[in-house]
């Protein structure tokens, strides 16, 4: 079996140090072939430093890739085609992986029952989670990095977080790449590039396997644990919705070329709010209108951009 781990970052050379010492801490049989790939998305810091570091210390196991092209997207395409591996993981840069996450996450990718995996990423400390919080809701952990679907393995239905999961090298042939209109980019914290593509090999077909014992600690910084923080993150998740699945169908009519439908959602989602009571199902209910306001911005920008496009074809003749 050979394995490429790759690793896409952006101006985080100290968090980055942390997450390469926990990879070159993975124990794994003797007959894995793996490496190491660390994807350098147009860093200014002291990135090409740091991976040369290890690359001295560990030979032949991690490797350097420049990628100028900024968004996280780019770069994770650029790795899986420099890739070595036939099976590829994926770990971010400000994580640390369990010294058995390698083996663990790609022991079922051996062979053609599994076209994918995803492990555990778990709070790297005990997290105060605020009165408004909902913690039953898992999608919520989501916003945070976090992903745990219980201690049993078996089968996902839903796709696993980028920060841990790995793929057959083939799944990328089949049912291609990330999708450079989402991901992180300069400007930008629109996500969704990890799950849209588990989404697409679900949606085609493919098998996942939810492993468990394959688990990465995941800082949960202050900044996140605030409303502002949550209400950005899934605005810019109902951009990305809109990117992935376009526009709801219907006949309900569009205004300024919205679908109908989206302002009544809108309308339904924010009188929820308005009513609720108790804190985490309060706040639940104001996530849901700030994703449709997302989903509405994004609606209308794609219009407006498809007018702007036709004006410019026409003028051109």
């Amino acid at each position: 079996m050979n394995i490429t781990v790759i690793l896409c970052t952006f101006n985080r050379c100290r968090m980055l140090a942390g997450a390469l010492e926990s990879l070159a801490a993975q124990v794994l049989p003797e007959s894995i072939q793996w490496e190491v790939l660390v994807v350098d998305n147009n860093s200014n810091d002291d990135t090409h430093a740091v991976v040369e570091h290890f690359g001295s210390r560990y030979q032949g196991r991690f490797r350097y890739l420049f990628e100028p092209q900024p968004g996280k997207s780019y770069a994770l395409n650029s790795g899986i085609r420099e890739a070595r591996g036939e099976i590829l993981a994926f770990l971010d840069d400000d994580v640390t992986a369990d010294p058995a996450w390698l083996q663990t996450l790609a022991s079922g990718l051996s062979g053609n029952d599994w076209a994918g995996a995803g492990g555990r990423i778990l709070a790297d400390q005990r997290v105060p989670f605020p009165r408004w919080f909902p913690p039953d809701e898992p999608l919520l952990l989501r916003t945070l990095a976090l992903f745990s679907h219980g201690p049993e393995p078996g089968p996902l239905t839903d796709p696993p977080l980028g920060t841990n999961m790995a793929f057959r090298k083939e799944a990328f042939e089949r049912y291609g790449l990330f999708r450079t209109d989402l991901g992180p980019c300069p400007g930008s914290e629109m996500r969704g590039e990890d799950t849209e593509f588990g989404e697409r090999v679900l949606r085609e077909g493919g098998r996942l396997r939810y492993e468990p014992a394959a688990v990465v600690f995941h800082p949960v910084s202050e900044h996140r644990l605030n409303k502002r923080y949550f209400l950005i993150w899934w605005f810019d998740k109902g951009r990305s919705e809109i990117r992935q699945f376009g526009l709801p169908s219907g006949d309900g009519g569009h205004l300024a070329g919205v679908p109908l439908v989206l302002f009544r959602r809108l309308v339904r989602w924010t009188a929820h709010w308005l009513v609720a009571l108790e804190p985490s199902k309060r706040f639940s209910h104001r996530l849901k209108v700030w994703t449709v306001a997302g989903q509405i911005v994004e609606a209308y920008r794609q219009s407006h951009a498809k007018e702007y496009n036709k004006m410019g074809k026409q003028s051109a003749l």
